[in-house]
């Protein structure tokens, strides 16, 4: 009996495997509903400072929550590399290399965080200079950072933790904690901001409270399952190849998501010379464009991890069937997206402002909008395919090149169309980073399985 069918016969995740739609939706359907948890607590944490009736507790916050979101939101690279490389070894049936891997992350979670934390003074500055708030919002947004801040290494274990679990194939247990952090941090945020007075202070404090109450659960969870015979040693764990991939792949994710915030940021920085209202319809539009793209990184994280576990069990025919059910499920809930967003788009943005020159031109933009359902399908699935698949140079390099043509359809576009032309270069920035990544997988998939038949 070789190495491998003795593996094969210890852990019965390994080897081939039956893609189903049960299978994947197992996974997209919890993560779908946890992500969804993340715009509500942005609700709450609005509507609690709200409630105090000063402008400038509300300004504050929001300049807050924006440079965090810059902050964290980059480091979700964790995230997404331990959900690869995890999805693999649990298609080859490797437990050891599971658990080094959940310790390599966390790790490099918890020094980060920690580095956050030592050097929050400058970065408070920094964003307090770039954000350019008033003196008294200023001050609120320093007293919603301090606390905030000190999140830092839970939030960032959180990221591990949570790419473990998905590399696993458990999305149960990945929306039980997503809704334990979140759930923790609402309830807190409302009882110690609103009901004890505490302000922005207490949304900060029980932001940081979900955090860590998240992560010491998460961590109780996947420790209190690891067998003490696969534990690996310390020489694993630290092993110079295995280090290297995984901080590549951590490069390399964060490479593409400094270019996707950047295209974003576009999107604001050309709104702003069109007139404050523009702005404000332009905003509100975004908000609905990512909203829809919360349920749909719910089929791209299935996709991640079957696409690993099938890459690790060396099995082409769970690829294929991944790849090509996956892609399916995405474009017809897009297109369904839509089309819901084209019929009653207009009520959307009818609870989100109440300004009618605001809505006036959020509804003739509306169709731009609703379409980037569509033409964000396919970049979000392939995000999802190279991630599991450890193709993340491919990825990087395909997000430069579609940034590049959507600067130059920028150029071109929005001097002659206006606002028009900039949601117009926003979709040709998603369609092509689909199309981009959709055409490499035929020869990527042909060069990573060709070794393993």
């Amino acid at each position: 009996m070789t190495a491998t069918q003795s593996l094969e016969r210890d852990n019965p995740e390994a080897g081939p495997f039956l893609v189903t739609n049960r299978l994947i939706f197992s996974i997209a359907l919890p993560m779908t509903l946890g992500f969804l948890t993340t715009p509500l607590l942005g609700l709450v944490d609005t509507a609690v400072v709200g409630r105090l009736g000063q402008a400038e507790l509300l300004a504050g916050l929001a300049v807050g929550a924006v440079m965090f979101d810059l902050i964290f939101t980059t480091f979700n690279f964790l995230r997404a590399a331990t959900t690869g490389l995890v999805a693999q070894a649990y298609g080859r049936g490797d437990r050891r290399e599971q658990q080094a891997v959940f310790w390599r992350s966390l790790m490099i979670a918890l020094v980060t965080g920690a580095a956050i934390v030592l050097i929050s003074p400058i970065l408070l500055s920094a964003g307090l200079w770039l954000m350019g708030p008033g003196p008294e919002v200023a001050e609120v947004t320093r007293t919603y950072f301090l606390y905030r801040i000190l999140s830092g290494p839970a939030a960032l274990a959180n990221y591990a933790i949570l790419g473990f679990v998905l590399g696993r194939g458990e999305g149960t247990l990945g929306l039980m904690l997503q809704t334990l952090i979140n759930g923790t941090n609402i309830v807190l945020s409302i009882l110690l901001g609103l009901f004890l007075g505490w302000g922005v202070a207490g949304v900060a404090i029980g932001t940081v409270a979900g955090e860590v109450i998240g992560a010491l659960a998460g961590f109780a969870i996947v420790y209190g399952r690891f067998d003490s015979k696969d534990a690996p040693g310390w020489a694993m764990i630290f092993a110079r190849d295995r280090l290297k991939k995984l901080f590549g792949l951590n490069r390399d994710i964060m490479i593409r998501s400094f270019a996707l915030l950047a295209a974003f940021t576009l999107v604001t920085r050309i709104g702003t010379s069109f007139g404050p209202v523009t702005l404000a319809a332009n905003a509100v539009l975004m908000t609905i464009f990512l909203v829809a793209g919360y349920y749909l990184d719910g089929l791209a994280t299935a996709a991640e991890q079957l696409t690993g576990r099938s890459i690790g069990a060396g099995y082409r025919p769970a690829f294929d069937r991944v790849l090509r059910m996956t892609a399916l499920w995405s474009l017809g809930l897009a297109a369904l997206t839509t089309l819901a967003l084209l019929a009653f788009g207009n009520a959307v943005v009818n609870m989100l402002t109440t300004a009618p020159d605001v809505r006036a031109l959020a509804y003739e933009y509306m169709p731009w909008a609703a379409v980037t359902a569509l033409t964000g399908a396919l970049a979000f699935l392939m995000d999802g395919v190279f991630i599991g698949a450890g193709w993340s140079r491919d990825m990087r390099n395909m997000m430069l090149a579609a940034f590049i043509g959507y600067v130059a359809a920028l150029a071109v576009l929005v001097p002659a169309f206006g606002n028009h032309g900039l949601w117009a270069g926003l979709n040709l920035f998603l369609l092509l980073r689909g199309a981009f990544l959709l055409l490499m997988i035929p020869r990527r998939a042909a060069q990573t399985f060709r070794p393993l038949q």
